[in-house]
């Protein structure tokens, strides 16, 4: 077996020049693919960016290019980009509990302003996409396997694995996994003799700015380093190799410590201790398990999931977590079994790591109880003893499952890698080979995500109207009043900031504050009578009934939010259900007395 040149064993010797130029063309191939394959599964957001969203998730798409839009504001006006009172007045969200993806606001904020908070998402999801599969090859190609072939076919994988095609259905910080290979990297690059200074200054610097888009992403990563690099330490085969760069390592540890604590003080302040801070989270960690038939299940966006063999065993479309099919679990352990029989005593060190790596967070992913194909067993699982755990009871467990997409994508690279050395004339096992992994990889090919068209923002924000009936900074809000479920309040704020338009208030938005049970966080903030009564006339299409002493009561929270104007548009989103407009007049109307017409909408006002 040729010797695969290794994180552990320092950079590769350089190529020569023809293989410099066979690099290169790999190299261009590779990103072609990439950025084809990224933009085939955003492919229904192309065709109009600003008038279509994600069917499954479009709140978070809202949400996200609300971020986009704040984030922006912030830097070019000198806010507080982690916290907000422009959402639940009067108390303000905490963005640092959030995912708050500062770096991309602050670095996207150019293009923001240019094109707008929707294509500016669009342009980053995709650009998480492709980026994820280029720097899982580059990693893959420079420093762990000798083929490029096998560098593309695992980074692909990975990139283009179930979990991060769901997750891309809005969700930019989970897309954002070139992070991880990066973080992979300069880990291994604390050891090397003399450079702990540099290269404990470059690390802590990228965990900063992973930390600020994908701090849960960050969180897995560093226990599943952790794991690994536990396992592969304790191996006969590393021992010497550890005892040697273990003081080198451990300087560099210290350095990237100092920085990344120096660069997120600020940020872990307000996480922990800031206002609007809660604990946990407010998801049932069991329904946000994985199940176990989940793994050998075909995800929903993929050619066999498109064939009907795609199940609904995630909690929502944005969950398939593992949906690994049952073909491609097949091919790793077969791969894992041929790496292992022809593997030194130092790779199979590194193999060892990866199956307990594998093994470990699969089981985690399992949550706190067994369900099986959607069957709760009541049989406990490690989780429940570890999710009691800080900071890890705010994880959701079945996101612990991404972290065996990369471990499977490193067999089947090492796998192919390995094969180089198959002698040609054993053409049947060379097509064996191709035949096994055709079959585990071609019914996982992602579909484009689903993407509708969406309400337009009304002509009363979008041609500043609003500024003449709110003051500057002031409270407007629309009906149903702005959450996860009905986020055109967010999309309204977001046009009004990236167009430069001035800043008005919302009094709820979607985000997570407290007001959870035992001190947990939620969705929003705590219902109140003007809100609770906005939803039920748009869920139910019925006028809820309305007495004096109701009237009084919807005036008190008009009055603690400081709304100075309510605003019906003729079209609401609803991100989970269909939104009933004539029930929200006619129940605003019974509330707050006859509305005016203005351009587009009915208004309110609401004298203070």
């Amino acid at each position: 077996m040729p010797t695969s040149p290794s994180l552990a064993a320092g950079p590769p010797p350089a190529p020569s020049p023809a293989r410099r130029r066979g690099r290169r063309r790999a190299d261009l191939t590779l990103t072609l693919v990439a950025f084809g394959l990224a933009i085939w599964v955003t492919s229904g957001l192309w065709v109009d960016p600003n008038g279509r969203a994600i069917t499954v998730n479009s709140s978070d798409q809202a949400l996200f290019e609300w971020l986009l839009a704040f984030g922006a504001h912030a830097l070019t006006h000198g806010d507080n980009p982690l916290f907000t009172y422009l959402l639940n007045v009067p108390d303000g969200v905490n963005l640092a509990v959030n995912t708050s993806i500062t770096v991309y606001a602050a670095v996207f904020a150019p293009l923001t302003y240019l094109i707008g908070p929707p294509a500016t998402f669009l342009v980053i999801l995709t650009l998480n996409l492709a980026a994820t599969a280029l720097a899982w090859y580059w990693l893959l190609s420079r420093h762990l396997v000798d083929s490029w072939l096998a560098a593309g076919v695992g980074a692909l994988v990975i990139a283009f694995s179930p979990g991060m095609v769901s997750h891309a259905n809005a969700h930019l910080n989970w897309s954002a996994g070139w992070l991880v290979p990066l973080l992979v990297w300069r880990l291994f690059a604390l050891r090397e003799p003399g450079r702990w200074l540099r290269n404990g200054v470059i690390f802590g610097a990228l965990v900063a700015v992973a930390f600020s888009i994908a701090a849960e992403g960050l969180f897995f990563t560093a226990l599943a380093l952790l794991v690994f690099l536990a396992v592969w330490a304790a191996h006969p085969a590393n021992r010497a190799t550890v005892r040697a760069a273990l003081p080198t390592f451990l300087r560099g540890v210290a350095v990237t410590a100092v920085v990344a604590g120096a660069l997120l003080a600020y940020p872990l302040w307000l996480h922990f201790a800031g206002p609007q801070r809660f604990h946990g989270t407010g998801f049932d960690p069991v329904v946000h398990s994985e199940d176990l038939a989940a793994y050998p299940a075909f995800p929903r966006r993929s050619l066999a999931g498109e064939a009907g063999f795609g199940t609904s065993l995630a909690p929502n479309p944005t969950e398939e977590n593992s949906f690994l099919g049952w073909p491609l679990l097949l091919l790793a352990l077969v791969c894992f079994g041929y790496l292992w029989r022809h593997a030194g005593p130092a790779r199979r060190g590194t193999l060892a790591a990866l199956g307990v790596t594998a093994v470990v967070f699969t089981v985690l992913s399992w949550g706190p109880q067994a369900v099986i194909d959607g069957d709760r067993t009541g049989v406990t699982l490690p989780f429940e003893w570890i999710g009691r755990l800080p900071v890890i009871n705010a994880a959701l467990p079945a996101r612990l499952a991404l972290v065996v997409a990369p471990v499977i994508g490193l067999l089947l690279a090492y796998a192919v890698d390995r094969l180089r050395a198959v002698p040609p004339r054993s053409g049947p096992v060379r097509a064996a080979w191709i035949l096994g992994y055709a079959a585990a990889l071609l019914p996982l090919l992602p579909t484009p995500l689903l993407t509708s068209a969406r309400e337009p923002i009304p002509e009363f924000v979008t041609s500043g109207a609003w500024r003449e009936h709110v003051s500057p900074g002031g409270v407007l809000t629309p009906i149903p009043l702005t959450v996860d479920v009905t986020p055109d309040g967010q999309r309204w704020q977001a046009y009004a900031l990236a167009h430069r338009q001035g800043e008005f208030a919302l009094p709820a938005g979607f985000f997570l504050g407290p007001g959870g049970p035992d001190g947990r966080g939620r969705i929003g903030p705590v219902p109140r009578t003007f809100d609770s009564l906005m939803d039920q006339a748009g869920r139910t299409g019925r006028t809820p009934i309305v007495t004096e002493g109701t009237r009084e009561l919807v005036r008190a929270d008009l009055a603690y939010w400081r709304v100075e104007a309510v605003i019906l548009a003729d079209e609401v989103h609803g991100a989970k259900h269909e939104i009933d407009e004539e029930a929200l007049l006619r129940t605003a109307t019974e509330l707050l007395g006859p509305p005016q017409r203005v351009r587009d909408v009915w208004l309110w006002p609401i004298s203070r």
